[in-house]
């Protein structure tokens, strides 16, 4: 593979896919979402003292939200829209490989995804203003975005060399990202409430003299309960999961997350405990009642097996359509045109 080879293909094909105005008023439209949203996420964690990483968090969260929604549709026809107009043919006997036309291609739609961080990065600058931002926050949740960045844009790249026709691959494409971000959130709520369990209560009882026994429980109920903590999983692979989960929690001083990054994972992190067993504890002052900082510090993350899935897919799929592209080609879809 050759670097400049590599760069030319991506420079055309931004050229060719990103030349129009529609590109920029749809940066621009994305520019006016996000100072919207800026707004009101500044007026949601104003309350409290880190209102910066609050802010910074949902800035970030709705740019990822961006690239599931809009880079299906620039990357899910890379490959077969440049077939079905003729132009990979002519692009293949020239001195690119294979594997410069699959980088370029890839690099391109990379760069179309990234040019939404681009764009927000004045208004994560300015989230900062309002400080409680740590810099270990910044750093892993920008990289964790660039991957996400990566995945979607392999997905895409990938798909748009397997299947012959644009319109389906841009679908297919939308399909296996709409599985990530919603199918995982379908199949844990329906399968956690499928799968059902006996809880029993427990509480402490009291002697004649109605004072509490500190040293022994009572049963007072049972219950069906859905069984979430069977199915938590299934949220690993959630492309907003990843970033939460693997994004560093900032506490306050009472145990709550301060932004939307710990939210997301204490919620996910619930999850994994088990419903079959509630105790009130009243020789506790908590009377048992555990903080997202607690509950965070006795759960496992979740993340990198997340992310692992969706490189395996993304890999799959990039690997297969780097395959197919290659020249000469044994065998070609039905109806597939080459020049």
């Amino acid at each position: 593979m050759s670097i400049s080879h590599i760069g030319t293909i991506a420079r055309l094909e931004l050229t060719q896919r990103l030349r129009s105005v529609s590109w920029y008023v749809l940066l621009g439209v994305f520019a006016v979402v996000l100072l919207g949203i800026t707004g009101l996420a500044f007026a949601v964690y104003s309350w409290g003292d880190d209102v910066g990483a609050g802010v910074y968090s949902i800035v970030v969260n709705i740019v990822l939200l961006l690239v599931v929604l809009v880079s299906p549709t620039l990357s899910g026809n890379a490959i077969n829209g440049d077939r079905d107009a003729a132009t990979l043919a002519a692009i293949q006997v020239t001195a690119a490989s294979t594997g410069d036309i699959m980088i370029g291609k890839l690099v391109a739609a990379i760069a179309t995804g990234g040019a939404f961080l681009v764009v927000a990065l004045p208004f994560l600058a300015f989230s900062l203003l309002g400080g409680g931002a740590d810099g270990w926050v910044l750093v892993v949740s920008l990289l964790i975005l660039a991957a996400e960045i990566i995945v979607v844009a392999a997905i895409g790249v990938g798909l748009s060399g397997l299947l012959a026709r644009p319109l389906f691959s841009v679908a297919t494409t939308y399909l296996v990202v709409a599985t990530l971000v919603i199918g995982t959130l379908i199949v844990f709520a329906l399968g956690g409430m499928a799968v059902r369990g006996e809880a029993t209560s427990y509480n402490r009882p009291h002697d004649a003299t109605g004072d509490v026994d500190c040293e022994n429980w009572e049963v007072t109920t049972t219950y069906d309960v859905p069984r979430f903590d069977l199915v938590w999983w299934v949220l690993a692979a959630n492309p907003f999961v990843v970033l939460a989960d693997a994004t560093p929690t900032k506490f306050s001083p009472d145990g709550y997350p301060v932004d939307l990054f710990g939210q997301i994972k204490f919620g996910v992190r619930s999850a994994q405990l088990s419903p079959l067993e509630q105790r009130w504890d009243e020789c506790d002052e908590n009377g048992g009642y555990r903080t997202p900082e607690e509950v965070l510090g006795s759960t496992v993350p979740s993340w990198f097996v997340g992310l692992g899935v969706q490189i395996v897919i993304a890999g799959g799929l990039f690997a297969g359509a780097w395959s197919r592209t290659r020249t000469p080609a044994r065998r070609l879809p039905p109806g597939t045109r080459i020049a």
